[in-house]
Parts: C-alpha cells; sequence; structure tokens
C-alpha cells in the first residue's frame, strides 16, 4: 500500500478538495497527483487512499504526463505594473515608488539559489523577513507580498525554492507541486537557513531582526523553519501542516499561526499544536479566522476574502512589530 509523506498528503488532499469544489478538473487533479507520486501506478494508489473512486483513478498502464515548460519571467524595475489578477487593497504594483526590488543570488551548500528582494529604497536599515511560497512556487502574488513587507519598512525576500530546477516561471505549473515534494522539505528549510545568513548580512538589514512567513505549502515550511533557524525572531504560518509535536520545544521563535474556520483539514489538528506549544516556554498564538477556507488570504484567487485576509495581515504585522 502506498504511504503518502507529509507534505505530499498535505498537497493531495488539498487538490482533491479543490477538484471535489469544482475548482479543478480531473485532468490537472490527475497531471498534479501523477507529477507528485511520479509515476501513475502509485498516482492511482494515492488518489485511491484519499477518496477517488475506481472511475475517478487513472490506469497504471496510462502514460506518465509530460511536462510542458514555459519562458514567462516577471520583470523587476522598470515601470509601474499592477499584479495580475489581485483584488486586495493592500496589493502593491511592481515599481511602485519608495521601494526598490530586485533579483538576488545566494549560496547553498554550494548551489546558486535565487530569490526576490524587496526594500524601501535608500541606506537606512530595516528589519528583514524571508517569505515562503505557496505550491505554486515564486508567483507574482507572492512577489507582490514581498513588497507589501518594503512599504511596511521590511527587508523582504522570497526565495524560488525551484531555483535548482531551472526556476517556477520556466516549469509547467502542474509540475511545480511535484517537483517541491521530491526535493524534500530539509532542502527548503537549508535554503532558508542560506537566506537567513544572507540577508542578516547585508547592510541595509538591521543584523539578528528577521522573521519569517509562509502561506499554505510554505505555513508547514515556516513551521518546520521555526523548530531548526535558531536566529529567526517570530514567524507566521498561514494555514500550513503543524510542525513534528515532538520537536515544539525546540521552537525559539515567538510563532503565529493563521488558520480558517472552514479549512477542516488544517484547522482540524490545531488543538494539538495548541496542547503542545502551550507545554513550553515558547511564545505563541493561533488564530482562527471566521467564515473563511483554506487560501483565503491569496488575492489571486477564488477563495479570497478581502475582511479576514486584511485581519490576517494586520495581525501578522503586529506579531512582528511586538516580535522582530
Amino acid at each position: 500500500m502506498v504511504q503518502l509523506e507529509k507534505f505530499e498528503k498535505y498537497l493531495i488532499e488539498e487538490f482533491y478538495d479543490d477538484y471535489r469544489s469544482g475548482d479543478m478538473s480531473h485532468k490537472t487533479f490527475t497531471r498534479r497527483v501523477a507529477f507528485i507520486m511520479g509515476s501513475m501506478t502509485a498516482a492511482a494508489a494515492a488518489m485511491t487512499l484519499v477518496g477517488c473512486t475506481p472511475d475517478e483513478v487513472p490506469r497504471t498502464t496510462d502514460p506518465m504526463p509530460t511536462p510542458t515548460p514555459t519562458s514567462s519571467a516577471t520583470s523587476t524595475g522598470g515601470s509601474t505594473t499592477a499584479v495580475p489578477n489581485a483584488k486586495s487593497p493592500l496589493s502593491v504594483p511592481e515599481g511602485a515608488a519608495g521601494l526598490a526590488t530586485a533579483t538576488v543570488k545566494f549560496d547553498s551548500n554550494g548551489t546558486e539559489i535565487s530569490g526576490y528582494l524587496a526594500r524601501p529604497e535608500g541606506s537606512q536599515r530595516g528589519p528583514g523577513v524571508l517569505i515562503c511560497h505557496e505550491n505554486r512556487g515564486l508567483t507574482p502574488h507572492i512577489q507582490d507580498v514581498a513588497r507589501r513587507f518594503a512599504k511596511e519598512g521590511y527587508v523582504a525576500l522570497a526565495l524560488d525554492l525551484l531555483s535548482r530546477e531551472g526556476g517556477t516561471s520556466t516549469m509547467d505549473p502542474d509540475a511545480v507541486p511535484g517537483a517541491l515534494t521530491q526535493a524534500g522539505a530539509q532542502r527548503h528549510v537549508a535554503d532558508f537557513k542560506a537566506a537567513f545568513d544572507y540577508l542578516n548580512g547585508q547592510d541595509f538589514v538591521e543584523e539578528g531582526r528577521i522573521a519569517m512567513i509562509g502561506f499554505c505549502f510554505g505555513g508547514g515550511i515556516t513551521w518546520q523553519a521555526s523548530t531548526e533557524i535558531q536566529g529567526l525572531k517570530a514567524t507566521s504560518a498561514f494555514y500550513g501542516p503543524a510542525p513534528d509535536l515532538t520537536k515544539v520545544p525546540t521552537i525559539k521563535p515567538a510563532v503565529f499561526g493563521v488558520y480558517a474556520e472552514n479549512d477542516a483539514r488544517i484547522t482540524g489538528a490545531m488543538p494539538q499544536l495548541q496542547e503542545a506549544l502551550d507545554a513550553t516556554t515558547v511564545k505563541h498564538q493561533l488564530k482562527v479566522y471566521p467564515g473563511v477556507d483554506h487560501a483565503f488570504h491569496n488575492d489571486t484567487g477564488e477563495r479570497y476574502v478581502e475582511a479576514q485576509a486584511t485581519a490576517a495581515w494586520n495581525d501578522t504585522l503586529a506579531w512582528f512589530k511586538d516580535n522582530v
């Protein structure tokens, strides 16, 4: 019987929910699971495991899907460019006055990693924030989140965790979640450790004042990073899978967890994490936002809810202000 790893299970269940709700086609669902599992046999078993009926499961003899590379890239600098499909009043377009943005490179265990950096113009030092993207990779939305932080005075660095694979913008979107899961959470945390060191060494960053935030898949990586990156001052994890509860006592930063009331798959496990945190001296707050579902903060998606997304954003800013 197929055994799903933590992030494999998390993503496949998320895509299954999207498929069941009509937000994702059967073809896209099947392609994504196939890329995550690496074979049609394993994909069929995984789809059965999460609740698909026999007629929804691909035949094990069906060919593996072929990734379709893309060549799109998001420019940085130049004229002001709005974020595609952005609905939030907090959205900050590329090229906004008073901000400097750039693609930066740094070393992680001998490999060059790419990231999108946004900061206030000028030489004044400010606190830093590391940003972990969703299972879609480094998208214009996540770059927008970086600029939102920069507008608030932070030096924000959003990594492309698929730098080794050629970068998010070159990949078939359906293949991105599989590439992220196959790379493994430890590789991602190691890249954020390298990003922490890079950011901490910049002249425009106040040394030691660095936070981290992540969304969905990135929320899970943020939770894991909070157990391993000791220099972080604070983290904010938006509806991501909880860390290994046995590692909760190793958490050093002040942790803030954002949860959606209708996201039973993730919010249902919150009480166990709350209990584990309460048994430690870790500064923490887990908050459930009413009437919303998974991914309610992403204003380019269908589940975005302005009132609660804005509330979660302001709560995160307040948490960072108090703890970074």
